[in-house]
């Protein structure tokens, strides 16, 4: 059955806590928020995490910066001024998390663009500046960088790679999807990864670990997320050999790569982004489509491939629902690994978005909302809530999805945090226009609503159309920029 339009209530038009309330129980979901954003050490917040150290400091406070990625550096993967300017943004956040600042290639092959960054020796000593003006900007306006921890992601991006044209697709997979295959241009088994493949890549890995620890990170974080290469690995049911089928197999590549980290001498320390779990892909209703107007999304027809056997934190029989099972067997694995902090997400927005990112606003290549965001909000707090609940008190917890909650997001981050939901509140598309959000709300008990992020998803809609990312609707700086008026026009075209 198709899905059908519905009314959304936007945000701005909920004036008063009871408005959201009101408006969350309608919707039927279990979402609480507290009646007034709290102040200074009144504030959840403000608190530093005690239970464990990263490489020796102390997170200050209780919210982190997902990595920001900005298709914006060089043809070799260097930083450019935007690049610089918005890890000075992140610098001035008062986030005492960086959790990845970006992600980085791990070798130039295995980019998502022909812009995204490359941590190799040759871009060593731009990596290091990102860090460097982080840390300055920070100490310029929050007086110390002793309780700020940084770190770098560290990723292949897989099916999803286009590393020498933005129109050119040169993806390498895991195994053979039945779904996916189609859209992303996977027609031979060739571009599978040979065990013999993988082995060079947990050692290029482990180089990229290395000249992480030079360039004055505190840790690396293994990306496990988004449909991205070891991502994809965790679902990787139906591949034979040592990295498929089995629980420990699927997992063999990240336990190598902090074993390869170890021996070769390098103490930095661990994280990982995981997608705690998967639908099956998604696309516009076509019933409900028209030329300049996305559907609303549905999945895929998945019943020539059930079981489902494609994806990582997935119910087999219902795909579009989660199982959690392995999610928790892989937050003990990554606790017996010595990952100090597991920051979670869910899905991927090449293919499921709205599980990932909730927004009223749909990317180019997405689809409208089918239902209230607030819905997949509180689908991911719940399941961070869930794996909080029988976590390792050593590993700490990063929970994602507050973004669309917009006005509403100190109330709610109070909550899961003074209720012990989650360990800390990550942010990621709100900072692009606002980096001070948090530190606005905790030391104002206000937030400067002209700059909160509504999910335009102008930021996603810009690099799948070969533009460099950034918050074109409220940052001055991308507003002022030629691409702005060729992404209006984009927009327009396909009704996003």
């Amino acid at each position: 059955m198709s899905a059908q339009p519905f009314k959304p209530v936007r945000i701005p038009s909920l004036k008063t806590v009871g408005d959201f309330r009101a408006h969350v129980a309608s919707l039927g979901i279990e979402l609480p928020c507290e009646d007034n954003i709290a102040v200074g050490d009144a504030s959840p917040l403000t608190q530093a995490v005690t239970t464990t150290t990263v490489n020796s400091k102390t997170i200050g406070n209780r919210w982190a910066i997902h990595p920001m990625e900005g298709w914006d550096g060089t043809a070799t993967g260097a930083p450019t001024e935007d690049t610089v300017r918005r890890w000075q943004r992140f610098g001035e956040s008062g986030a005492k998390l960086i959790f990845g600042g970006e992600a980085m290639a791990v070798r130039p092959d295995g980019r998502a663009n022909p812009n995204q960054l490359i941590i190799n020796k040759e871009n060593a000593g731009g990596i290091a500046t990102l860090r460097d003006t982080l840390l300055a900007a920070h100490q310029k306006l929050y007086g110390t960088t002793d309780d700020l921890v940084i770190g770098f992601q560290l990723t292949h991006s897989g099916r999803f790679c286009r590393p020498i044209d933005k129109k050119r697709l040169e993806p390498r997979v895991a195994y053979r999807h039945p779904i996916l295959d189609k859209k992303f241009g996977v027609s031979s088994d060739a571009q599978i990864f040979t065990d013999g493949e993988i082995e060079r890549l947990i050692e290029d890995y482990v180089a990229a670990a290395k000249i992480a620890r030079e360039a004055g990170a505190d840790f690396v974080d293994i990306k496990h997320c988004h449909g991205y290469l070891l991502h994809e690995f965790l679902g990787a049911f139906t591949r034979p050999g040592k990295y498929g089928g089995s629980f420990e197999n699927r997992t063999s590549i990240l336990r190598e790569i902090v074993a390869g980290i170890r021996a070769s001498g390098n103490p930095i320390e661990i994280g990982v982004r995981l997608s705690a779990f998967d639908f099956v892909p998604f696309r516009p209703d076509p019933a409900l489509s028209r030329p300049g107007k996305l559907g609303p999304g549905i999945p895929e027809d998945y019943s020539h491939c059930l079981p489902y056997r494609y994806a990582f934190g997935c119910d087999v029989d219902n795909p579009v629902e989660p199982d959690l099972a392995e999610t928790f067997r892989f937050m003990d694995l990554c606790a017996q690994l010595g990952v100090k902090i597991q920051n979670l997400s869910a899905g991927s927005p090449y293919y499921n978005p709205h599980i990932q990112r909730p927004a009223l606003y749909p990317p180019s290549d997405g689809y409208q909302p089918a239902h209230d965001p607030l819905i997949d909000c509180a689908r991911q707090i719940q399941v961070v809530r869930q794996l909080k609940a029988r976590a390792s008190r050593h590993l700490i917890l990063v929970g994602t999805a507050y973004t669309y909650l917009q006005e509403y997001l100190p109330h709610v981050a109070q909550y899961v945090l003074r209720h012990g939901w989650t360990d800390m509140i990550g942010l990621g598309r709100m900072v692009l226009a606002y980096p001070a959000i948090l530190a606005d709300a905790t030391r104002t008990g206000a937030l400067q609503t002209k700059l909160l992020c509504r999910t335009f998803s102008d930021c996603t809609t810009a690099p799948r159309n070969g533009i460099i990312s950034g918050c074109y609707p409220l940052d001055k700086h991308y507003a002022a920029k030629p691409e702005f008026q060729r992404l209006k026009e984009i927009k327009k075209a396909v009704g996003a």
